[in-house]
Formats: C-alpha cells, sequence, structure tokens
C-alpha cells in the first residue's frame, strides 16, 4: 500500500531538483506549486526557509520578465486589437488602474488577472519603482498565504487518511475549492470596483 510517506521519502531525496522545480514553475504559474510546496512541507520533505526563497525569487524574476515583455511589446505592437483587449480586460476588473497603479498591482496578485497586470503594467510603462515595490510586498504575502494554506489543507488531509491516493484526492479538492473562491473573490472585486465607480 502506497502511504504518505512514500511521498515524502521520494521528494527528501530529491530536495535540489524539488527546490529547482519550485523556483522555474513559479515562473510561470504560482498558485498550485506554492500549496504543493506547503504540503511538502508539512510532510517534513522539505525545508520552509528555502522553499519561501524559492517562491519569492521565482516571483519576482516574473515580475521583472512581465514588465520587460510588456515594454518591448509596447515597441512592437502599440495598437495592436490583442492588446486593446487585454486592456478591456484589466480596466473591467480593475478601472482605476492608472490612477491607483500601486494598489492595482498589489491586490491583482490575489486575482485572476494577475499574469495580465504585469504586463499590462510594463505596456503602459507604469513607474518601475512604484510597480516593483507593490509586486515584491505583494508576492511576500502571497507567498507566505499559500504556503500556509498548503500546510493546513494538507494537515486536513493527513487527519482523514495517510493513504496516498485518498490523501492526493483530499488535497486535490481542497485546491480546486482554493480556485473556485478565487473565481469568486475576482468577481466580488469586479463588483466592488463598479459600485465605487458609479458613486464617483
Amino acid at each position: 500500500m502506497h502511504t504518505v510517506e512514500a511521498l515524502r521519502y521520494i521528494v527528501e531525496h530529491n530536495q535540489i531538483f524539488a527546490y529547482c522545480f519550485i523556483f522555474l514553475v513559479t515562473i510561470f504559474e504560482g498558485e498550485v506549486i506554492a500549496i504543493s510546496a506547503g504540503i511538502l512541507i508539512l510532510l517534513g520533505a522539505l525545508n520552509a526557509w528555502v522553499v519561501f526563497l524559492m517562491i519569492l525569487g521565482g516571483g519576482i524574476i516574473k515580475s521583472f520578465l512581465g514588465y520587460f515583455i510588456g515594454g518591448v511589446l509596447n515597441k512592437r505592437f502599440n495598437h495592436n486589437r490583442f492588446f486593446q483587449y487585454i486592456e478591456k480586460k484589466v480596466f473591467s476588473v480593475m478601472p482605476h488602474f492608472e490612477e491607483r497603479p500601486f494598489w492595482s498591482i498589489f491586490v491583482s496578485k490575489f486575482l485572476m488577472v494577475n499574469h495580465l497586470v504585469i504586463i499590462f503594467s510594463g505596456y503602459k510603462k507604469i513607474n518601475f519603482k512604484k510597480y516593483i515595490q507593490a509586486e515584491i510586498l505583494s508576492t511576500i504575502i502571497w507567498a507566505i498565504s499559500l504556503v500556509a494554506l498548503g500546510y493546513f489543507f494538507s494537515y486536513a488531509a493527513f487527519r482523514i487518511s495517510n493513504k496516498l491516493s485518498e490523501f492526493l484526492l483530499i488535497v486535490l479538492l481542497f485546491i480546486v475549492g482554493f480556485f473556485i473562491l478565487e473565481k469568486i473573490v475576482s468577481i466580488l472585486y469586479n463588483l466592488f470596483e463598479d459600485f465605487l465607480h458609479k458613486h464617483e
């Protein structure tokens, strides 16, 4: 029978690969990898401080890379319809993006439009100092929050079963629930911004 202990053993004996994987994947997709890292911390397979540094490093590189890509795209495809779509998408969630860029960039880290906002910030040439301050602060809070979520998700799953298949299924259900909640929060934030915009 495969147990959670088997998963811990495999990761623990391939820690360097695991840390590198966490760092690289965070550059492109952060939520699932951060939650998964929290699970592996609870199991004792990974060190919490090293995981946090890998996620923070990957997140900051994503911030620099996204801003740079946005700047390049501004020079080459300034009037492209695709960016008109991105602008409409960002402004539909964050209508005050240009007036309050720090707050918009900070909040976007916790919503489903973060990748678009990062590129859009470079595309609109938002003040880089303000942009990177918002990104670093939000990335620190985001990383701690998601790793902690993974830790507590796995703690709850471990209390139910230590059979690997059942444990992973329970964790998967928790993660799906998290993404549904994130979608609901994005919708509510959009409604909140619309309300503020109409009452200005």
